[in-house]
């Protein structure tokens, strides 16, 4: 049995943040990880999808020229250099992660699976190891649903369709989420026909509903989109895949695709773990519970990123890692703020949000709602930007920010001053009460701002 001041499980963003704090104090410490350093961030999530998602952002960026006088195409798209180009940006964050864990002392670095198998021991890679503290991040894997005919077939994730080599002509993404908008934009842009059906009411359903129905309305003039269909069977063929489609309003209806892309969500690696051997409790799809300060129900055992299935996000991760740590080596402990964190989807038109929406503001508040177009902007309208918006939910009584929703072109960077005013906990005149520039897309947070009724 070897002793450790301090054991993380998963060599992710998250896990990594913890292993370098507790080596900045001087600790002993224990990290397991089976995969790839990076966890899903770098190897299979943030670094490949974005890197292969701006070559798909410059192709619509061509074509959308054409509202601004301007005749251009796109004359040839080399899918293996775009694919090698994002394998590339993945190697370099791996190793850039190996290099920085090399040559410290005061890590034991086992690359093996972990398991619990008593309170506070794990077995991994032979090795009975024990923690005075744990931390649990351990990240997820892709959820795969019970459909007919799934089994034994070779479908598509996330992380197998990174391997792809060649272009497919035609892809069927099951599942409407943000994984499965970000890719359908992708593969539509390289050149495939793509289909997304999902089960829900509507694509991106955690947005604002005005939020959703716009992105429907974009990406099914560019490609198929059904909502409100449920799989019911998967066929496998020489050819590719036969899915077979049921709505209420539409029936059955049969769809063909050369690849098939499962995307319907994500499921916790805590089973893996068999935490429940060393007294920690687990929930839906297998996610750790967790209190205010990320503690579980076990006292010195803490779980963070997604393993939890509260904000899967690595700048949430990472901030989790922060609060994680600071309840671990102090008295005075800190809460986790899940409300305040936001998140992009970056599909065509991009989206942002932060906070909440407009229906669970009003469970609990006085609202005032504004909202603003793109083109009510100068520069939003030299851009010829037509559709795209921002909302604003702000409370009557005090007006604090609760939540702030905003879908087309650089969404995710116009939303970030939105953000700080909130984290502060700062009433909209941070934001209104401030100089911007004139004409700048950020013009249209404080127009937004301006029209709250």
């Amino acid at each position: 049995m070897k002793e450790y001041d301090v054991v993380v499980t998963g060599a992710g963003d998250v896990g990594l943040g913890i292993v370098f704090k507790a080596l900045a104090d001087n600790m002993r410490v224990a990290l397991i990880e089976k995969g790839d350093v990076g966890g899903t961030c770098v190897n299979v999530g943030c670094v490949p999808s974005k890197t292969l998602i701006c070559a798909a952002d410059k192709v619509m960026e061509i074509r959308e020229a054409e509202k601004l006088g301007i005749t251009a195409a796109v004359r040839g798209i080399d899918f293996e250099a775009v694919m090698k180009r994002m394998r590339e940006a993945v190697n370099f964050g791996r190793d850039s992660i190996k290099e920085a864990l090399e040559g410290e002392g005061n890590l034991d670095f086992y690359h093996s699976e972990g398991r619990f198998v008593e309170d506070y021991t794990l077995e991994t890679g032979g090795n009975r190891i024990r923690g005075e503290k744990i931390f649990i991040a351990s990240g997820t894997r892709p959820f795969i649903p019970p459909i007919k005919g799934l089994d034994g077939l070779e479908y598509l994730t996330n992380e197998s369709l990174l391997k792809l080599e060649r272009r497919p002509e035609s892809v069927i993404i099951v599942g409407g989420g943000y994984i499965g908008v970000e890719y359908a934009h992708f593969f539509e842009a390289m050149g495939s026909k793509v289909t997304i059906v999902e089960s829900g009411p509507s694509l991106v359903v955690h947005e604002e509903p005005e939020v959703s129905e716009l992105l429907i309305k974009e990406l099914q003039v560019r490609m198929k989109v059904l909502t409100g269909a449920e799989v019911v069977e998967v066929r496998g063929g020489k050819g590719g895949y036969r899915v077979l489609a049921r709505s209420g309003d539409r029936g059955e209806e049969e769809l063909d695709g050369e690849e098939l892309l499962i995307a319907v969500g994500r499921k916790s690696n805590a089973d893996l773990l068999e935490v429940e051997k060393t007294g920690v409790q687990t929930g839906k799809s297998d996610f750790i519970e967790v209190d205010d300060y990320l503690e579980t129900s076990r006292e010195n055992i803490w779980a963070l990123g997604d393993a939890i299935g509260r904000q899967m996000f690595t700048h949430a991760g990472d901030k989790e890692a922060e609060v994680a740590w600071h309840n671990a080596t102090h008295e005075e402990k800190l809460r986790m703020d899940f409300i305040n964190v936001p998140h992009a989807v970056f599909t065509w038109p991009q989206i942002a949000s932060v906070g909440l929406t407009e229906k669970e503001a009003l469970k609990n508040h006085t609202v005032l709602v504004g909202r603003a177009k793109y083109s009510d902007t100068v520069k939003g309208s030299a851009m010829v930007e037509r559709e795209g918006f921002a909302k604003a939910v702000v409370e009557k009584e005090t007006g604090r920010i609760l939540g702030f929703h905003i879908i087309g072109p650089y969404a995710p960077v116009l939303i970030q001053e939105v953000v700080n005013a909130m984290i502060h906990d700062n009433d909209i005149s941070y934001i209104t009460g401030s100089m911007h520039i004139f004409p700048a897309l950020s013009e249209l947070i404080t127009e937004t701002l301006d029209n709250l009724e």
